[in-house]
């Protein structure tokens, strides 16, 4: 059986390994402050064009979010997402657990909008309510979409009149990045806050990076990191592994595979309605309940959305390490079962 479950399933990319492995004797400083973060960190800053951001490597996706927003935020304000996002449906609260509210509206093919945004600062009026003090976003969002520049620049421009930080998680970054006429990097440090660069779902072993771009959100960030226990004492680990990603074009080259592997499910399902249209590796097929039981016994993926009685939508994610073969072989599957109806 083979899992279109994540991207996170195997372990790290050869080339990760084979530089951690290459690495492992060195003797170097802890927290961050070493030869491989510093690497990482020059090579981060002349992809984004900015030699003024700050950067920092953490471990994981919710841990990256909860300590930037709870240390960004003050107690009585509140973080906007789309009802999808990962902080308030994939995180067991973790951002309300610091303190702070998620406010939310439904999602548009898993984005917000800037009417959602306004919609919710109208909303939130007065002291009597939690004051809106940022807008996150993540690319691609959680249903593989991804925000066209005029959507992330019409998003920061509200930010900047309405006085509200703009946070892009980026978990996903590298499969929308490998897209053609999306924002840049040099894009998401002109125009957000705050960003960061996943890792543990592109090719690493684990690690994220985070870019803080707004001066004002900057100072003593690292006590923050300290007393939420997110400061690594190895964390050489986590620059290897971004000095590796960042060379060579390897994260990008990591997007374009993943996207090329989803490509092909896509024109295996080309006939299926789609709950909302993906150009990344995250696909979302809507389909009948039987045809979803066939198909699980030689393959694993999540069953999403119930659509109604007899259909829900599944998703099939695809990663650096998804084999052609075994997209070949789903779609294959698939087209055998449909022809024989089921």
């Amino acid at each position: 059986m083979y899992s279109f479950t994540n991207d996170y399933s195997e372990g790290a990319h050869p080339k990760i390994m084979k530089a951690l492995i290459e690495t492992n004797d060195e003797q170097c400083a802890g927290y961050g402050l070493d030869k491989y973060c510093l690497e990482a960190t020059r090579l981060l800053k002349r992809q984004l064009q900015n030699d003024n951001v700050d950067i920092h490597y953490l471990v994981g996706g919710t841990q990256t979010n909860a300590v930037f927003i709870s240390s960004v935020l003050r107690p009585y304000q509140a973080v906007i997402a789309a009802d999808s996002g990962h902080i308030n449906v994939h995180e067991t609260g973790a951002i309300e657990a610091t303190g702070h509210k998620v406010l939310t509206r439904p999602h548009q093919d898993g984005k917000l909008t800037v009417a959602m945004i306004e919609s919710i600062i109208e909303e939130h009026s007065d002291e009597h309510m939690v004051q809106p003090k940022m807008v996150y976003i993540s690319q691609s969002t959680e249903y593989g979409s991804v925000y066209s520049l005029d959507e992330l620049k019409d998003i920061a421009t509200l930010c900047k009149k309405k006085e509200l930080y703009l946070f892009v998680d980026g978990a996903r970054l590298g499969s929308a990045l490998a897209l053609p006429d999306t924002p840049t990097f040099k894009d998401l440090a002109d125009y957000s806050d705050a960003f960061y660069i996943g890792g543990t779902k592109m090719g690493a072993l684990f690690g994220e990076c985070l870019v803080i771009v707004n001066d004002s959100l900057k100072a003593d960030f690292r006590y923050n990191m300290k007393q939420k226990g997110a400061m690594m004492a190895k964390g050489r680990l986590l620059g290897v592994q971004f000095k590796e990603l960042f060379s060579n074009d390897l994260y990008l080259e990591i997007g374009k595979y993943e996207n090329k592997m989803a490509d092909i499910l896509r024109a295996g399902l080309k006939d299926f309605e789609m709950m909302v249209p993906s150009q990344t590796n995250q696909v979302f097929p809507i389909m009948d309940d039987e045809l979803i039981a066939k198909l699980q016994q030689d393959f694993s993926f999540n069953i999403m959305d119930r659509i109604d009685d007899h259909r829900h939508c599944i998703r099939l994610v695809t990663s650096w390490a998804t084999p052609k073969e075994a997209v070949n072989s789903f779609v294959s599957k698939l087209s055998e079962l449909l022809h024989n109806n089921l």
